[in-house]
C-alpha cells in the first residue's frame, strides 16, 4: 500500500514514520511512503530515512497538485493547538483539510485517515474543537472511505504537554495548577495510539468510521500532575491558582503578546476536561492501553 503522510514532522507523525519503517515494508525496499514537507529541514530529515518527499502545504492548494498521485492511503495529521498569524484554526483545520481531500479525490485515494480530537463538536465554544469537527464533516462528505481518530491527550517521548509540564515541575518552587485541578482527562500513550493506527493501515476496511482513543483511566488534572512529579522523583507542594484571575490575565496578555505559553481557549479546555469510555480502545482494537504511570516509565527518567 502506498501511503502519504501530511503532518509527518510533528510528534505523532515522527513516531508513526519510525513505526512504519521498522516493519521493513515501507521505504526504499517496500511500499511507497511519501511525506509532505514545508521546510528544507523536514525534507532533509525524511530523505535521510529513505522516504520520498514532496514539497507541499495543505493551506496552499496549488502546492498539492500531483502530490498524491499513485497514493492509496492518506494519513492527515496536520493540526495546531494555538493560532499564530495566518495559521488559524479555520485555515489549518478546515481549509487545509478541504484542500487535501480535494486532491485525494482527484488522485483516486482509496482510504483517508484524519486525526481529530476527543470532544470535537461543531457547536463547541472552543475554536480548536469546533474546527476539528468541521474538518471531520469534510472528510465524511468526501465519498472516500475514511477512518477518524478522536484521541485524548497523547503522551510519549517529545510530546509538548509533558515537556511543558515537566519543565514547570522542575523549575518552579511550587507546582502551580490553574483552578481546582478536578477536571478529568484520559492520557493515552503514543505506543498505544500507534498500535491502533497500524491496525487501521493493515486493514482499513475493518476500521471505517470514527473512533475515540483514550487511556484506561479517567484522571483529574491534579492526579496527572502528581503522577508526573512522582515519576520525576520531585516532591513539591501543589498550589491552585484562581482560574478566573488566570483567564483575565491571559485575556489581557493576548492583546499584546503574540504567542503566549497558554491561551484563553486552552485554559477553558483545561477547565472543562475531556474523557471517553475507558474501554474504548479495547472494544475497538482488541487490547488494553497502558495506565498513565506505566506509560511514563517508558520515557520519563
Amino acid at each position: 500500500m502506498n501511503i502519504l503522510i501530511a503532518g509527518a514532522s510533528g510528534f505523532v507523525g515522527g513516531h508513526l514514520i519510525d513505526a512504519l519503517l521498522s516493519t521493513g515494508s515501507f521505504g526504499k525496499n517496500g511500499h511507497k511512503l511519501r511525506c509532505l514537507a514545508r521546510s528544507e529541514k523536514a525534507k532533509k530529515l525524511f530523505e535521510e530515512k529513505g522516504i520520498e518527499v514532496v514539497p507541499g502545504d495543505i493551506t496552499e492548494p496549488e502546492t498539492l497538485e500531483g502530490a498524491l498521485d499513485g497514493i492509496e492511503f492518506v494519513i492527515h495529521l496536520v493540526g495546531i493547538i494555538q493560532e499564530k498569524g495566518s495559521a488559524t484554526f479555520q485555515r489549518v483545520h478546515v481549509e487545509g483539510t478541504k484542500n487535501l481531500v480535494a486532491e485525494a479525490k482527484k488522485a483516486g485515494v482509496k482510504h483517508f485517515f484524519y486525526q481529530s480530537a476527543l470532544g470535537a463538536d461543531k457547536s463547541s465554544w472552543s475554536g480548536y474543537l469546533r474546527t476539528k469537527a468541521e474538518a471531520e464533516e469534510i472528510v465524511k462528505a468526501s465519498g472516500i472511505p475514511y477512518t477518524i481518530f478522536r484521541p485524548s491527550l497523547i503522551i510519549g517521548p517529545w510530546d509538548g504537554f509533558t515537556k511543558k509540564l515537566s519543565d514547570i515541575i522542575k523549575m518552579s518552587p511550587v507546582i502551580p495548577i490553574p483552578g481546582d485541578g478536578k477536571s478529568k482527562f484520559q492520557p493515552v500513550y503514543i505506543n498505544d495510539w500507534l498500535k491502533c493506527m497500524m491496525k487501521v493501515i493493515a486493514s482499513p476496511e475493518s476500521f471505517r468510521g470514527t473512533f475515540e482513543i483514550g487511556g484506561p483511566q479517567q484522571l483529574t488534572y491534579n492526579e496527572i500532575v502528581r503522577t508526573l512529579a512522582d515519576a520525576m522523583k520531585v516532591k513539591k507542594a501543589i498550589v491552585h491558582m484562581p482560574m478566573g484571575l488566570m483567564k483575565f490575565g491571559v485575556l489581557l496578555a493576548e492583546k499584546t503578546i503574540p504567542l503566549l505559553p497558554v491561551t484563553s481557549d486552552q485554559l477553558r479546555l483545561l477547565e472543562a476536561g475531556n474523557i471517553c469510555d475507558v474501554n474504548s480502545v479495547e472494544k475497538s482494537f482488541g487490547f488494553k492501553p497502558l495506565k498513565y504511570a506505566d506509560a511514563l516509565k517508558g520515557f520519563i527518567k
